[in-house]
């Protein structure tokens, strides 16, 4: 159980990179979609999830979406929901309250992700910073994981 607590918060650490890496091919095609002329509008932003524009980058977009779980249902959602569940049986020190931590980060995630948008964009800082935080937790769980399997198990003082 150690070594899926420890794929499952390596995964989730990987897919908070992959998150950063969509984003910002989303936001530099945008852009470069806008210079060559396009124009980014109420009705381009309404119309996104039925026909979403076609620049190079779009697809980071859905993929930041998809795997970040907008409105809760995600890989990185699942992914910490598993790595909570699995903590309980896992063994690892501290790695129930890890998990817990991990699990509340990505509420974090989700909730300024999606209220960032409506009125509140200073969320998108949070939305950030979170992302670095959610990284190092997920790093570190799967760290402790890794020490917790390769550390001797602990003796009992001989009784006299």
């Amino acid at each position: 159980m150690r070594k899926t607590y420890r794929i499952l918060a390596g995964i989730i650490a990987f897919l908070v990179v992959v998150q950063a890496a969509v984003m910002v091919w989303a936001i530099a095609g945008l852009f470069t979609w806008i210079d060559e002329g396009a124009t980014l509008d109420k009705s381009v932003i309404e119309g996104w999830e039925t026909e979403p524009p076609t620049f190079d980058g779009s697809l980071g977009h859905f993929l930041h979406v998809i795997i970040g779980g907008a409105g809760g249902v995600g890989l990185i959602p699942l992914i910490g929901l598993l790595l909570l569940i699995v903590s309980f049986f896992a063994k690892v020190p501290r790695g129930v309250a890890l998990a817990a931590a991990i699990a509340v980060s990505i509420a974090v995630q989700i909730l300024a992700g999606m209220f960032a948008e409506p009125g509140m964009p200073y969320l998108g800082l949070v939305h950030g910073v979170n992302a670095f935080i959610l990284f190092g937790l997920a790093l570190y769980a799967a760290k402790s994981a890794k020490e917790a399997a390769v550390a001797p198990p602990e003796t009992q003082p001989a009784a006299m």
